[in-house]
């Protein structure tokens, strides 16, 4: 699993009920065709990322086959879970 590309976006709280940040990523991934996410027209990931105390971690995700929009049914393996995480840190670390 490569990342290819991505937006980040940061999801405000006008009534500040959510405590700490929020964050958007999608993430457009690569993946080997023998893997079982493979999809012709590509996969997507949208991730939401919360940061409390400076420490951001993985709210939750979805999985997405690009040309339908679709909703993919799969979990991701934890190892791909934190290099998605490292990924996104680095780029809150950034903005």
């Amino acid at each position: 699993m490569e990342i290819t590309q991505f937006s980040m976006e940061e999801i405000l709280d006008p009534t500040n009920i959510i405590e700490g940040k929020r964050y958007e990523f999608i993430l457009d991934i690569e993946i080997d065709e023998d893997d079982e996410l493979y999809h012709e027209a590509g996969i997507e990931i949208r991730v939401l990322i919360g940061e409390k105390a400076g420490e951001p971690y993985i709210l939750i995700y979805f999985i997405m086959e690009k040309a339908e929009g679709e909703y993919l049914d799969f979990a991701l393996e934890d190892d791909e879970l934190e290099e998605i995480l490292v990924f996104c840190k680095e780029e809150i670390t950034k903005a």
